[in-house]
């Protein structure tokens, strides 16, 4: 949703919110940029590279490790751009062995054009939390040689388990889930999604629809700052039927437990 809610390449991807950190309703107003065009994908990442960590740079069980409130220094690579306003960016990042959210990282315009997917970035900043997303907040970066594009981590068989905590952030995948009723339109219908979290939006605001696996049912958002209503998931949503059976992949964003920027989607 939309922070004091609930949240969530073909758009964004990579091969692509608000409060003390996290994302949306203290967002109003925002320029947004979506996904990147994909001319801006590197063409490779260095996969095979060892990923060896400056000087006083943390690695990810370092991170993980840190109190809340600590400051962090971490090296990691741009997956997606969720805004910029104000110069703040907001962005997803990871390196091989994890993820972070950066919120409202100090970023000039003409900086925040050169964070294409698979930019390598050194963040100094604060850990925080807020309801459940852990993120860095207070940040500043410098761009750093170096290019790695995440792959999509299927994350299906972990829904419902404690250990998918361990995963936030990262660029995932769901497969087969089936959609479910996110709510009722002003006759009574099941649809199957909501505009807002509670249906009282419109078309360009964040869309809320519920994907079942395993007799289990989870609310999954498109973030209409990460992809707004011209992209092709925020479509395809649209045109989503309760019962559907669908793929996706995006973003393992948390708010009082998980709940999934959506970034790509397709109907079996």
């Amino acid at each position: 949703m939309k922070k004091m809610l609930v949240l969530l390449l073909t758009c964004a991807l990579v091969l692509g919110c608000a409060g003390c950190g996290g994302s949306n309703d203290g967002d109003e107003g925002k320029d947004v940029s979506n996904a990147p065009a994909e001319s801006e994908v590197p063409a490779k990442s260095d996969d095979d590279a060892e990923d060896v960590k400056s000087e006083g740079v943390m690695t990810y069980e370092e991170y993980v490790a840190a109190d809340i409130d600590s400051a962090v220094v971490v090296e990691t690579y741009v997956q997606a751009k969720q805004s910029w306003w104000e110069d703040k960016a907001t962005v997803y990042t990871q390196d091989k062995d994890g993820a972070y959210f950066i919120y409202e990282m100090a970023c000039s315009e003409e900086d925040y054009e050169k964070l294409v997917p698979g930019t390598k970035i050194k963040v100094t900043g604060y850990k925080s939390e807020w309801s459940g997303e852990v993120e860095i907040i207070d940040a500043s970066f410098e761009i750093e040689d170096g290019t790695y594009v995440a792959e999509a981590q299927d994350v299906t068989a972990l829904l419902g388990k404690d250990e998918l905590i361990d995963h936030q952030n990262k660029f995932v995948s769901f497969k087969g889930m089936t959609v479910e009723a996110a709510g009722q339109d002003q006759d009574g219908n099941d649809v199957a999604f909501l505009y807002s979290w509670d249906g009282s939006g419109q078309d360009g605001d964040d869309l809320y629809f519920n994907v079942s696996v395993n007799g289990e049912t989870y609310t999954f958002t498109v973030e209409s700052y990460l992809c707004d209503n011209t992209t092709d998931v925020y479509k395809a949503v649209k045109e989503l039927k309760i019962g559907d059976t669908v793929d996706m992949e995006g973003f393992l964003y948390w708010y009082e437990g998980v709940n999934p920027h959506i970034t790509a989607l397709t109907v079996k």
